[in-house]
């Protein structure tokens, strides 16, 4: 019987067009704004946000569509965090608009990172997780309970994102409950990170507010490790 041919195979034919696209858009992108592109990623990861948010200002009515475009970037990478995003949109936008944007923006970015990584990158996903115990066990409860366990991790603040999409990719959740599950888990998760950058910012101002929000992550984490502990226990 003779070989197949990748491009005879479905499914590493559908890996290899989208891998292609992906090349395409990448390169189309670096070359229409390749040095906008390299600063705002490089303001991002520094955790300049001051100077991320003028840098934002500068592009005047397209400055949402901007942030709102670095901001799925971030998290479609899954490896630099994007608090600092979140912050200078609490900052240039106000804290209701900010927190739309970054919450949509997010929401984007794990499910195109979640994508990626169930059909392109499946077995580096399983690789990250096979190295921990406690992730396969995460992962084993992700299969079982999918969405209600998807939502709830998602709102953790300042959680590792890609370790959530890692999991979700290679877990039996479906891309629909996905989807789902951080659109409701990531809203409270996100307008936190917002509310509590715009408040560093502006510490003077709202230092009682940030008091209060960092006492509520703090019992978040704990009411979490609780309830995870006692799940593992079941």
């Amino acid at each position: 019987m003779p070989e197949e041919k990748w491009y005879q195979d479905p499914e590493k034919a559908t890996r290899a067009a989208v891998f292609a696209i992906l090349l395409a858009g990448g390169a189309l992108t670096w070359w229409l704004a390749g040095d906008q592109v390299n600063t705002m990623f490089a303001l991002a990861v520094s955790g300049d946000v001051d100077g991320l948010a003028e840098y934002f200002r500068s592009f005047g009515a397209w400055a949402i569509v901007v942030s709102f475009v670095l901001d799925v970037l971030i998290n479609a990478g899954s490896v630099f965090p994007s608090i600092f995003i979140s912050t200078a949109n609490g900052l240039i936008f106000g804290l209701p608009l900010g927190i739309l944007i970054s919450w949509l923006a997010e929401t984007t970015g794990v499910v195109i990172s979640f994508w990626l990584m169930r059909y392109l990158f499946r077995s580096t996903a399983e690789k990250m997780i096979a190295k921990s115990s406690m992730l396969m066990k995460i992962d084993d409860l992700s299969g079982r309970k999918g969405l209600q366990w998807m939502a709830l991790a998602r709102m953790l603040p300042y959680f590792p994102s890609g370790i959530l999409t890692a999991i979700g990719a290679v877990s039996k959740i479906s891309t629909r409950d996905y989807i789902i599950a951080n659109l409701i888990g990531k809203f409270p998760s996100t307008a936190l990170e917002v509310v509590i950058g715009h408040d560093l910012v502006n510490f003077q101002q709202h230092s009682e507010r940030l008091a209060v929000l960092v006492t509520l992550v703090i019992i978040i984490f704990i009411a979490y490790k609780r309830f995870a502990a006692k799940k593992n226990k079941d």
